[in-house]
This record gives C-alpha cells, structure tokens and sequence, in this order.
C-alpha cells in the first residue's frame, strides 16, 4: 500500500508540473474537463461515454509522455541534434494519432446523437 500510495502523489505532482509549464497539457486537462459532462450529453449509454472519456484520457496519456521524452531529449542535449529532433517528431506523431483517434470518436458520437 506504502509503494501505492507514493506512486499517487508522485503521479499528482507530475501533472501539477504539467499544468504549471505546458501549455498543450493545461488545454487537454480543460478538455478532459470538458469532455466529461459532454459525453453524458452524446453516448447513447455506458459505453459510448466510457470511450468518449477514455479518447481523452488517452490523448492526455499521451501528450503526457511526448512532453517527458522532449524534457528528456532537452536535458540529454540541449542543443538540435538530428536524431533527437527525430525522437521529438516521433512523439509529436503520437500526439497527432491520439487526436485523429478523439476526432474519430468524438465524430461519431455526434453522428449517431444528431444524425443517424
């Protein structure tokens, strides 16, 4: 429980840091915000509300561990190196996939609420 317990407030100082310096991960946080009383508008039951939410915890996810690999990246080099830059654009396109999966999800709950 010890080991648990630490690794919750590890976890809340991660992103305590994240929403005072980052600004993509404040605006995903204001989302996921967002996003939650959305979705109990658009999913048509549990599980569309489940994945509406997860899409965002996922690009939350996600962008989370893009800035950690650039904070890395930066720390190990400060200065452009090629492969690095090409790390950095790998963790972009993570970023990228994760929001045309949210576009996708968030497409088609809209759909099947005010189209289908």
């Amino acid at each position: 429980m010890k080991r648990l317990y630490l690794a919750f407030f590890n976890s809340l100082r991660g992103l305590r840091w994240a929403w005072r310096f980052e600004t993509a991960v404040r605006q995903e946080m204001i989302l996921l915000v967002i996003a939650v009383p959305l979705a109990g508008v658009l999913a048509q039951n549990l599980m569309g509300f489940v994945a509406l939410v997860s899409a965002v915890l996922l690009l939350l996810a996600v962008e989370l561990l893009n800035t950690a690999v650039e904070k890395l990246s930066d720390h190990i080099t400060p200065e452009h190196h090629p492969q690095i830059g090409i790390v950095k654009d790998l963790g972009s396109a993570a970023v990228f996939a994760a929001l045309v999966l949210n576009l996708l999800v968030w497409g088609a709950a809209v759909w099947l609420r005010f189209f289908a």
